[in-house]
């Protein structure tokens, strides 16, 4: 299983979350729990998260209200919703409302495995491979990215770093997640902190210097943001 897919267990039964979570780290998941529904949804607006798998009822937001908030905000993360009820207007309510697969409780964790590999390789397979916003364009197939029509040479991490940020545009991302998912370097015992600071600081150059639009900007004490904004 690749490290660097990280899957968020929305669930408020603590027996059943924490088996979630041992069971998905046992098969090479990077797996986080939230118990309410308030604590998912803040988790997953800082992105990062590959696949969701989200109770139904939940304290706080319920499992429709966050997948409402995800469809709404043009998030497309796959998700597995669980709930208790099996009836065929709730499964529809569900799939409706954006779910992209449905488990009924209880369930088998091997049914679950196998529902949680298909997703993903469907989500990998829908990914486009070319990435845009305004005028940068990045070629996932030929590794090309260019701006205005220009092209800009980019190092392999630069590469990296653009398309993970392209992928989650409008979102945060923390240095820790570009440390587990760019670097690969999730048990790191230093913090590689300055090390991307650094790369961002040549990507930024690359990508904005002299522009009128910037895109990639720094949030203090958090991370960055890739967006559009009008130069000062």
């Amino acid at each position: 299983m690749l490290p660097d897919v990280k899957i968020l267990v929305i669930e408020d039964d603590a027996k059943t979350a924490d088996a979630l979570l041992v069971g998905l780290r046992r098969e090479g998941y990077q797996a986080e729990v939230a118990r309410t529904g308030d604590e998912g949804l803040a988790l997953i607006k800082t992105g990062g998260f590959r696949l969701i798998v989200l109770d139904w009822m939940l304290p706080g937001q319920d499992g429709l209200a966050i997948l409402g908030w995800m469809r709404r905000s043009g998030m497309r993360t796959p998700v597995l919703l669980l709930t208790a009820r099996d009836g065929i207007d709730d499964r529809v309510l569900g799939l409706d409302r954006g779910a992209d697969d449905y488990l009924v409780k209880p369930f088998a964790f091997a049914e679950l495995l196998a529902r949680i590999r298909t997703l993903l390789r469907r989500d990998a397979a829908a990914e486009p491979l070319r990435k845009q916003l305004g005028d940068l364009v990045l070629d996932l197939e030929s590794r090309r990215a260019t701006r205005g029509g220009e092209e800009i040479p980019l190092r392999p991490r630069e590469f990296e770093l653009l398309a993970y940020l392209l992928r989650h545009q409008g979102q945060t991302v923390t240095r820790r997640m570009l440390a587990d998912e760019v670097w690969r370097e999730p048990r790191r015992a230093t913090p590689l902190n300055n090390v991307i600071d650094v790369h961002v600081t040549h990507l930024r150059r690359k990508i904005d210097e002299g522009r009128a639009v910037r895109l990639i900007h720094t949030v203090r004490g958090v991370g960055f943001v890739l967006r559009e904004e009008a130069a000062e």
